[in-house]
């Protein structure tokens, strides 16, 4: 599995994994998550989306440097490749990135409503910081430490 920035080229199938990933949240939201409000033209222009590639796009994350943390916006696996660790990996990738650039940590956020998301984060040692709404979402805010020691004990391969 590759994990690379995102191009123009892989702007449909960006579109197509997000969709996959998150409509079946709509009936329970009431309305359309915000990944799926989201301009992933801007973004993957912005060089803020990274794409899981094995013969096509199968996962992606949204992150960008924040603060002392990098701030993780979406996290999107095909149905069709959940329960494989792809998300598990995306997750290292922005952790890495956070490593390389000298930052503390990552943070994330998932919807109150989504609550097999809060479950899944905090298996993967991350702690609940804050709840609250925000652009019209009642979201759940995490937080993870990060160091060049920690990333190899704390996402097993």
């Amino acid at each position: 599995m590759d994990i690379r920035p995102a191009e123009p080229a892989d702007l449909d199938a960006v579109i197509a994994c997000v969709r996959a990933a998150y409509t079946p949240y709509v009936e329970r939201l009431g309305k359309l998550p915000a990944p799926l409000q989201t301009d992933h033209a801007r973004l993957i222009t912005d060089g803020k989306v990274h794409v899981a590639v094995r013969d096509k796009v199968t996962g992606v994350i949204v992150f960008h440097p924040r603060g002392d943390h990098v701030h993780v916006e979406t996290v999107a696996v095909v149905p069709e490749a959940r329960g494989k660790g792809l998300g598990r990996m995306l997750l290292r990738h922005a952790e890495t990135a956070a490593v390389a650039r000298g930052l503390a940590a990552i943070e994330l956020y998932t919807n109150v409503l989504m609550i097999e998301n809060i479950s899944y984060y905090r298996s993967l040692g991350f702690t609940e910081i804050h709840r609250g709404e925000e652009d019209g979402f009642h979201r759940v805010y995490f937080r993870k430490p990060v160091s060049p020691l920690e990333q190899s004990r704390t996402f097993p391969k």
